[in-house]
């Protein structure tokens, strides 16, 4: 790394970081242990940490805990924190990559939304814009979210939909179409191959916060043509990388 890096701020990021690692309430004595620092060291920087409000002390047993200023902070990322954003340039580069469209999902009311969308140079019109809402049993970005909500959430979900068969390809009985998300979770992504319109494949991946719950989703989509054997591997590794680069920069600690 090029940038000079401030060692005290390093430091003190290492003394907060400690407490999600280990115990929730720690002395001086353990953090400079677990970070082999000088205890004179740690105590300075856990001093200022309090003073600041991101470290509290247990009046009883005097150590120390993750103060209130964090959690204002979480919340004030949590309320901001826009995945479009996030999402955008990683998509894009892909989209030019594979000179393909690449769109990026999202579940609401029980159906995706399409909220970014970034065409490659050879640019497709589809039936996807932003904003646009689409069912989830026949679509690969629905299917890639459906695989890894729970057995509870996805029958609440298939129950209540119609399962319209869009083409002769769309799947519609709901005991094909759990089996069918199986597999999906197994290879690690789904395929949509001419199931909500005639000639169009796509690819698509799931996205993972945080917590390790599924968000979003990702894919590629073309006409079935150009995703021959040859260009199919490309995208379906392509889509994959991406999905986890996003879901990492999403706090995700998992492998997507």
């Amino acid at each position: 790394m090029s940038e000079r890096l401030i060692q005290s701020i390093e430091r003190a990021a290492d003394v907060l970081e400690v407490f999600l690692t280990t115990s929730p309430e720690l002395s001086v004595k353990e953090i400079s242990e677990k970070l082999q620092l000088s205890k004179s060291t740690v105590h300075g920087i856990i001093k200022t940490l309090e003073h600041r409000g991101y470290l509290e002390q247990n009046p009883e047993d005097l150590k120390y805990k993750l103060g209130i200023k964090l959690f204002k902070l979480g919340n004030f990322v949590s309320k901001h924190f826009d995945i479009g954003n996030i999402a955008r340039p990683i998509i894009r580069d892909l989209a030019n990559e594979l000179n393909e469209t690449v769109h990026l999902v999202t579940l609401q009311r029980d159906e995706v939304v399409y909220i970014e969308k970034v065409e490659g140079p050879r640019a497709l019109t589809i039936y996807s814009h932003i904003g646009k809402r689409a069912p989830v049993h026949c679509t690969g970005v629905g299917k890639a979210i459906l695989a890894h909500l729970s057995e509870t959430e996805v029958d609440r979900l298939l129950s209540s939909a119609s399962l319209e068969a869009f083409t002769e390809y769309t799947m519609t009985d709901m005991n094909e179409i759990k089996k069918h998300l199986v597999s999906v979770r197994e290879i690690g992504y789904a395929v949509d191959d001419e199931e909500i319109e005639l000639g169009l494949k796509c690819i698509a991946a799931p996205i993972f916060n945080h917590k390790g719950n599924v968000i979003a989703s990702i894919s590629c989509a073309a006409p079935k043509m150009r995703l021959d054997e040859e260009m199919l591997p490309k995208v379906i590794a392509g889509i994959k990388r991406a999905a986890a680069e996003i879901s990492k920069s999403l706090g995700y600690k998992g492998d997507a």
